[in-house]
């Protein structure tokens, strides 16, 4: 068996910030990370990386399940410094979540007591911090890949059992706007220009999604927002600016996942200064790859616009005190 560092499965995705799907039979499924488990114990030394080598092929062969490239998301997990193995912790996991798009992390300890074994798998919602589990019990002498062939049942069963707690209800556009309004309150709002470039790996870009889902957000919040191609351009208080860009991973059956990537950043138009700066992974599906490119785009845009556009206002002038 190859030992593999970790392994990320990603499930079929539609809409919704970090896309959640239908599978072929109805259930909803979610994007899912696997790690290399942890080994505790004398005789358990390397079946952490066969642990999660056989739960990933147990998920795999699952028609709504697919993988996406595990070198790339080592890659953006090491360039964190983020930890690839068991001993994620909750707070890592929502990092995890916005770098990859997984909405759910899978982790675990390989056990062994006395002449027992214990495997735990640890399940972590990348968007709520909150953890359920699954186990079995056996003995060293057992076969392992009976024990994980169980144990994938026992996660499939607790991601479902949980679903709801650990991940957060897709919430609507509009819904979402309303909360960053209320959250805004009577802040003064600053005229914007937003130009994101996008490209769609591999097929030409018909119009820019990502760019289009920020602008809704600032124009229904209020904000003046001004072409950056127009003359009133250089009216605009702050500059939103960058780059986009979606990718087909593997086609499953007739559908095609997308898997996007949007890096933001908010720059004072007088100065030059970088106020605010962010990044989103979004996967999202269709039967149509460029409508799941664009899916992916814009929820990425929009979960980004969430937790930037509140950076940007300015509190309302106080008036000052008569003596």
């Amino acid at each position: 068996m190859r030992t593999l560092l970790f392994s990320l499965v990603l499930t079929l995705t539609a809409l919704s910030a970090v896309s959640t799907a239908q599978a072929q039979d109805g259930d909803t499924v979610y994007p899912t990370a696997i790690f290399a488990f942890q080994e505790r114990g004398a005789d358990v030394k390397g079946m952490g990386a066969q642990v999660s080598d056989l739960i990933f092929a147990n998920l795999v062969i699952d028609p709504s399940m697919y993988l996406v490239d595990r070198e790339d998301m080592k890659k953006i997990l090491q360039e964190q410094e983020l930890s690839v193995s068991g001993l994620v912790n909750p707070n890592e996991a929502v990092q995890v979540g916005q770098l990859t798009g997984a909405r759910l992390i899978v982790s675990g300890s390989v056990i062994q007591a006395g002449d027992k074994l214990v495997v735990v798998a640890k399940i972590i919602g990348t968007e709520t911090s909150r953890v359920t589990g699954a186990n079995v019990k056996g003995s060293l002498d057992d076969d392992l890949d009976t024990l994980v062939e169980q144990l994938s049942t026992n996660i499939v069963k607790a991601i479902n059992d949980n679903a709801s707690k650990l991940v957060p209800k897709v919430v609507p556009q509009s819904e979402r706007i309303a909360a960053l309004k209320k959250q805004i309150g009577n802040a003064k709002l600053p005229p914007v220009t937003v130009s994101i470039e996008e490209r769609h790996v591999g097929q030409a870009t018909i119009d820019p999604a990502a760019e289009t889902e920020i602008m809704v957000y600032f124009r229904e919040l209020g904000f003046d927002v001004i072409d950056s191609n127009d003359a009133a351009a250089k009216d605009a208080e702050i500059k939103i600016v960058g780059e986009g860009f979606s990718e087909f991973t593997a086609r499953a059956g007739n559908l095609a996942p997308v898997k996007a990537r949007v890096e933001i950043k908010a720059i004072d138009a007088k100065t030059g200064q970088v106020l605010a700066i962010d990044r989103q992974t979004s996967v999202a599906i269709d039967i149509n790859e460029q409508i799941a490119g664009k899916t992916a785009l814009q929820n990425a845009a929009a979960t980004i616009a969430e937790r930037m556009i509140p950076k940007l206002v300015k509190a309302p002038g106080k008036k000052k005190s008569k003596k």
